[in-house]
């Protein structure tokens, strides 16, 4: 009995994690600050966020307290739930090149390395500058939709 609740809580565990990556937008090498902060907010969500908010515990000895040991297991587990979580996040495409890091934090790190997120960004808030300047209501839809339309703009652009 205690086997199959542990299956279940697991498998439900699983199916929370996958749920939430689906939900995430896929990191495809030009959108690193988006992705990062919906990782970054799902994981905290999920109470993943061990792993990158402190270091990796150090190696446990014969010595290592209670304490210790619990704080090692949930590094652990969070490490590997966080990593699993990124990888579901990253374009095929590009999910090769992180194949050997086994560290949520390096992993991050890694990502954020090799994204050219600076150059698209500052492309981005170019474009985004250049349409909220020249946009103007020209009748072709409501004032509503003109004002919705300029607010979006506004708040992506006050995002980045």
């Amino acid at each position: 009995m205690c086997e199959y609740m542990l299956y279940m809580f697991a498998t439900s565990v699983f199916v929370s994690l996958h749920s939430q990556a689906t939900s995430v937008v896929k990191f495809n090498g030009l959108n690193f600050s988006e992705w990062a902060e919906q990782v970054q907010f799902h994981l905290g969500v999920l109470d993943l966020d061990l792993a990158l908010l402190s270091e990796k515990p150090v190696a446990l000895t014969n010595v290592s307290s209670a304490e210790e040991k619990s704080f090692h297991k949930a590094w652990e587990r969070s490490n590997r739930m966080r990593l699993m979580f990124m990888r579901m996040t990253v374009a095929n495409n590009i999910k090769s090149t992180f194949n050997d890091i086994e560290s949520a934090k390096e992993f991050m790190n890694s990502v954020n390395e090799s994204s050219q997120f600076e150059s698209a960004d500052k492309s981005l808030v170019g474009t985004l500058m250049g349409t909220l300047t020249t946009t103007k209501f020209d009748g072709s839809r409501t004032m509503h939709e003109h004002i919705v339309k300029m607010t979006n703009i506004a708040a992506r652009l006050k995002t980045m």
